[in-house]
């Protein structure tokens, strides 16, 4: 019930009540009409019983007439009954006491009496309307419906602003930021349209704030770190001049991975899917590293396969610096097949869950070189390109592993 849509459940309610509602007419109009026959029995009954026990079925013709009226009644002439006797109508009902004999015919949609007495016969024709009741049970069944139909409509045409707020939100969600919602009603629902109006106006504004103090900062940092790198080279050879060096490479290595952070988390960003050699992409990934070959042992169980070379190459570049930096003997293995790639290092197991290391700036051990970044990058590469990033420890060694296929 909790995962059903709202206008699901609605159109489910409403159903429901639409059907209990009929079958409660039905049940009841088939209960009524049992009610109604066992009523005009009896009535037929008390008339026959009166018009027998009178001598000769003879009345005053001011009394017939009052008791034709009373009981809504219409005699019927000897030439009509005859006929009527002819066309063979159906037999309702028929009994017989010390009066006499009474049968209930029943022609088309009219019913008539016939009595025999002491060789005397009569027929009437009962004018009381029986589908009167019924008429009107069924007219205020269509009003409840009518009703009910009109409030269905009436809910709906008010939660229809919900479905197009919900699509405006999709669109959001998949990095359309100049997505403009317009919702003039006062409601609750327009109120929240509002809301989130505002703070995807808010949103934005902190994304390009974002962006240009990043674009500035790198731009920034790069000039001096430039100059300094060239003003180094100037400096005699010994100790301060290496500590330098790496400093500014340190410095270099920085930018280029908030580079590659401000251009992961873009909303617009979107990967180039191509078919890739994998071998090509893990030397690539080497390259970017800048490590030894020989301290790798490289395992690859097919050829190629559909993703971004360049992000791919990007991952699994973090994922071997962080193998690198941990492992116990300065080495690393990397085993490929169609459905996985897997960065293996001997080391203790890690201290804190998966997750805990996805947040940016986050290491296991401070003292060990890295901004905590690595981690990061490659958790936001997997989702661009429909990756899990999973971990476990097993026989002593700490194994990432991209899941490229579920």
């Amino acid at each position: 019930m909790r995962n059903i849509s709202v206008s699901a459940f609605i159109n489910t309610l409403f159903s429901l009540v639409l059907a209990l509602l009929f079958t409660a007419l039905f049940f009841f109009i088939s209960w009524d009409g049992e009610r109604q026959k066992r009523d005009d029995i009896n009535r037929y009954k008390l008339i026959s019983n009166l018009l027998l026990s009178t001598a000769k079925l003879k009345l005053i013709e001011e009394r017939e007439k009052q008791f034709y009226k009373d009981f809504e009644l219409r005699p019927v002439s000897v030439d009509e009954s005859k006929l009527l006797l002819l066309n063979s109508g159906e037999v309702f009902f028929e009994s017989e006491s010390v009066y006499g004999k009474m049968q209930i015919f029943t022609i088309a949609k009219n019913k008539y009496i016939y009595l025999q007495r002491f060789g005397y016969s009569l027929m009437i024709q009962d004018k009381k309307s029986s589908t009167a009741r019924i008429s009107i049970i069924v007219f205020v069944a269509a009003i409840i419906t009518s009703l009910l139909i009109f409030l269905y409509i009436a809910i709906m045409r008010k939660l229809s602003p919900l479905k197009k707020l919900h699509q405006q939100i999709e669109e959001f969600a998949q990095g359309n930021l100049d997505i403009k919602i317009n919702q003039r009603s006062t409601d609750e629902i327009g109120k929240i349209a509002k809301s989130f109006d505002d703070a995807i106006h808010y949103i934005r504004s902190l994304l390009e704030s974002k962006n240009l103090f990043m674009r500035n900062m790198m731009h920034e940092l790069k000039t001096p770190i430039t100059r300094g790198r060239i003003a180094i080279e100037m400096v005699e050879d010994g100790s301060s001049k290496e500590m330098l060096i790496r400093a500014f490479e340190r410095m270099n290595e920085l930018i280029g991975e908030l580079a590659h952070v401000e251009r992961l988390t873009t909303q617009g960003f979107q990967p180039q899917i191509n078919e890739a050699n994998i071998d090509n992409i893990i030397d690539d990934s080497i390259s970017l590293l800048l490590c030894e070959k020989s301290k790798l042992t490289i395992d690859t169980e097919h050829e190629s396969l559909e993703t971004d070379p360049k992000l791919l190459s990007l991952a699994i570049k973090n994922l071997l610096d962080n193998a690198l930096k941990y492992s116990e003997d300065d080495r690393a293995s990397i085993i490929t097949n169609e459905k996985s790639i897997k960065v293996i290092s001997k080391g203790k197991s890690l201290e804190h869950s998966l997750q805990y290391y996805l947040e940016p700036f986050t290491q296991e051990e401070k003292r060990n070189p890295g901004f905590g970044l690595g981690l990061y990058i490659v958790n936001n590469i997997a989702h661009r390109l429909n990756y899990a990033l999973n971990y476990y420890h097993k026989n002593g060694h700490n194994i990432f592993e991209l899941r490229l296929k579920p």
